[in-house]
Parts: C-alpha cells; structure tokens; sequence
C-alpha cells in the first residue's frame, strides 16, 4: 500500500511480482535474472520497454562513494529541492533518483560510482547480456533506496505510464543475508509491478486475459447449499487443476444462472431438490450448443474428464 496521491502506474494499492536467488556470487546469475525478465516481455507482447543497469560496487566501496556525494550535494544544496534535502541526510543516493525537473542538472554533474572501483564483475554481465542479445544502456544515476545493495542494479522501464516509468527493478544485495543475522550470502533478485504491466498492455492493445472458473456449482435451497460445498471438494480432489466455484450467499435459480454466466465457466452444475433426492446433477453447457443432462455424481468425474471440462 501507498501514502502518496494516487496517479498513472502508482495506486494505493498495487501488487508486486519477485524472483529471488541466494548462493551464487557470479555475474551469470544476474545475467539470468535479466534474460528471463527480457523473455517475459516478448512473451507478454510488450515492446516499447529497455533496459538500464548501473554498477553500486562493493559494499565498502558504496560506502565510501556516499561520503564523496554528501560533500558533493552539501556544496550544491541551494539548488536542491525540499525532497532531495530530506534525503540528503537519510539516504543520499536516492537524490540521484529525484525526478524534480530543476535536479537534473546537479545529478548530471554528481560524481559517479562507476569510477570508484574495478567493475570486473559489471564488465562479465554486459558480456553475458550482449552474448544473449539482450540490449541495455548504462545510466550511472540509477540506485536503489536501500543500504544493503551492491554491485549490479537493474531497471526495466518505459515512457508509457508517465512519470512512473519503471516496470521491472532488481539488483544485488549480498549483504542483506548478513545484516539479518544470517551467515554472509550472495543474492540476487528483482520485483515487477503487475498493474504496470497491464496497464502497458492495454496501451499496447494486448488483450488482457480474464481469469473465469471452469464449472459454477449451482446450489438452490439451504439443504443444497450443505451438500453442494463437500461435492465441490471431492470434484477438486478428483480433477487436479480444474477450477470450481460454488455459488454462496443464496439468491433464486435465474439470479444464480445468471451468476453462473457472468462467471465465465463452461459448465453449470445443478444440484436442486430433485437431484438431492436421489443423487444426482444436472449438467448444462454455458458456451456449447449441447443438450442438458442429468448425471450421477458418483460418474461425474468420468463425465466431466470425457468432455474435456
């Protein structure tokens, strides 16, 4: 959840989609991460989005580089602006992430961490992602807001939702492991915006997939309703993978095949006084021009995997 005023690709409430690594210190794994995102893209028809990487070095060196642009922005601070003052004293190198327009100008001529130490491993990923055909730019300003980051950062990021341009973030943070109380351990990851991601493909004009149950279990009367629930379970348990919903909260026979339609399913299956009488559903086909049937429910399972529900 979010504080601040709602706007495009920034909500009060938004999910996040992450993958995580731990135990490999190698540069190929961070390679990984980013050629797995890139694949994604495709898969999802996404097109106008890129890539930026950046380099935080070492975790001494991190430290080091944050005294040289503390001194560097206190030198400068009558031209920063109310948000980059407060960070000044928390967390300096977010100031480099400010995206007030009048900062532009001090955060081009800051001082950059990639001249504060050997990058061999920065160098060995750019290898691995020009090896795999994946295109990058370096943006020496890009950080992330928290301490425990090093070495390679990461930034999916586009010009179709704005301000709030980046899609996908990730990095390196070998010593959060540590700081927790855990022993030393690399890691690895990243974090996506799944409202991002939808709202860049509906821009793009991409269909967004709908999730909708495969059967909506009819239930009408309050003894229907007890017996309903248990023979939804048992369906679940016969037919791994097959998604069920059970109508819940009462309502008339028309308002519930309503329900039903509205739902998406394929399948309505009926369980009234008549079939609870002598056991049986009955099964009528929502998106077919099939006839309604009446079928046991010990031989539902068997009905339902031959119609290929």
């Amino acid at each position: 959840f979010r504080h601040e005023r709602p706007q495009k690709g920034r909500y009060r409430q938004f999910h996040q989609f992450g993958v995580e690594t731990f135990g490999i210190a190698g540069p190929d794994i961070d390679a990984e991460l980013i050629i797995l995102t890139a694949r994604l893209w495709r898969m999802l028809g996404l097109g106008d989005i890129r890539l930026e990487l950046n380099s935080l070095g070492s975790n001494q060196a991190r430290a080091n580089y944050r005294d040289v642009l503390v001194q560097y922005l206190n030198d400068h601070s009558d031209r920063l602006d109310d948000d980059s003052l407060r960070r000044l004293g928390s967390n300096p190198l977010r100031v480099l992430d400010s995206k007030h327009p009048e900062m532009k100008a001090v955060i081009a001529d800051a001082p950059s961490l990639l001249d504060a130490e050997s990058l061999e491993h920065f160098e060995l990923l750019k290898e691995h992602l020009e090896d795999a055909g994946v295109a990058y730019s370096i943006n020496p300003r890009l950080v992330r807001g928290l301490d425990y980051y090093c070495k390679t950062v990461f930034e999916w990021v586009t010009d179709q939702l704005g301000a709030q341009g980046t899609v996908c973030a990730g990095g390196r943070y070998d010593g959060l492991v540590e700081q927790l109380g855990g022993k030393a351990t690399p890691a690895c990851g990243f974090a996506l915006g799944i409202e991002r991601l939808l709202a860049m493909r509906e821009t793009a004009g991409v269909d967004v997939p709908r999730g909708h149950p495969d059967i909506y279990l009819v239930l009408q009367g309050e003894a229907t309703a007890r017996k309903g629930l248990p023979l939804a379970e048992r369906l679940r348990d016969e037919n791994p993978g097959l998604s069920i919903l059970s109508n819940c909260g009462g309502g008339s026979f028309k308002s519930q095949m309503k329900k039903a339609d509205k739902s998406g399913a394929a399948i309505a299956l009926i369980l009234g006084e008549d079939e609870l009488a002598d056991d049986t559903v009955t099964v009528k086909f929502l998106r077919e021009e099939k006839a309604q049937q009446r079928i046991s429910q010990s031989k539902l399972t068997e009905f339902l995997q031959h119609n290929r529900v």
